[in-house]
């Protein structure tokens, strides 16, 4: 849906913040997919890692009894998948300007050039700074770090985010994986931002979703959506739905996160 109604590639440029799988009945299609129009337009597709791009936590929220289930029994592409999954980039940055990673800040990281250092061909540790860029949280009520209630990564204040920009001459943080009812969130007077593309999540929250563009300007605008009407496609196993007429291109230079 989020494909279809902003344009598709190659005349629009998407950044994906990861969390592709698990809660969901159509994870196989959902990454399926992705990593088609990754392979058919390698420039304008990017795809970050989730917290959920693992094996241990798709063994736990469903991806992995999905792929059982479609497959006949078998766990192979289940693992094929999350074999494609440790090569997947842990943040990237829009014109120097946005710092766009799945989770948050870790105590261990202050330079982006500290990322490029980790070894991120593996699963995800359960601590350590690969951890915590997947999984930590902002904390209003904080100025530093803190635990996280997870049980991984940690929560983070205001002044880690203004020194983790200071030090690397950025502007704004863009991340994704905790729910916002309202589709988005923005803390940190306009240094950080939450956007949550998942409507109606696990099918009973009731949220809204959204999505981010940022034009060739770096002037950021979320466009908020609600999920589509439940019906016999949003079943597994489900025939797919007529296909629909496309948009309108959006112009070159615009990044929907």
């Amino acid at each position: 849906e989020t494909y279809m109604d902003r344009g598709p590639s190659p005349f629009t440029n998407y950044l994906f913040l990861g969390d592709y799988v698990d809660r969901g009945h159509h994870s196989v299609e959902t990454i399926s997919l992705l990593v088609c129009l990754k392979l058919r337009y390698p420039e304008r597709i990017h795809l970050l890692r989730g917290n959920h791009e693992s094996r241990n936590i798709t063994k736990t929220y469903g991806f992995y009894a999905e792929c059982v289930h479609k497959y006949g029994g078998q766990a192979q592409v289940w693992r094929e998948f999350t074999a494609l999954f440790d090569y997947l980039t842990l943040a990237v940055t829009i014109n120097d300007s946005i710092f766009c990673v799945h989770g948050g800040l870790s105590p261990s990281i202050l330079h982006i050039d500290q990322l490029r250092a980790l070894d991120r061909f593996e699963e995800i540790p359960h601590e350590g700074p690969l951890a915590d860029i997947l999984w930590s949280d902002p904390d209003t009520e904080l100025l530093g770090f803190g635990r996280s209630q997870r049980g991984a990564g940690y929560t983070f204040g205001s002044r880690v985010v203004d020194r983790f920009l200071y030090v690397n001459g950025m502007a704004h943080i863009l991340r994704a994986h905790q729910l916002c009812m309202e589709g988005y969130l923005v803390l940190f007077n306009d240094r950080l931002s939450t956007v949550w593309s998942a409507p109606n999540y696990c099918y009973r929250c009731g949220n809204v979703a959204s999505v981010l563009n940022v034009d060739p300007y770096l002037q950021r605008d979320f466009i908020t959506f609600e999920a589509a009407p439940m019906g016999a496609s949003d079943l597994p196993g489900s025939k797919d739905e007529p296909a629909r007429q496309q948009p309108a291109p959006s112009p070159d230079s615009m990044y929907f996160l």
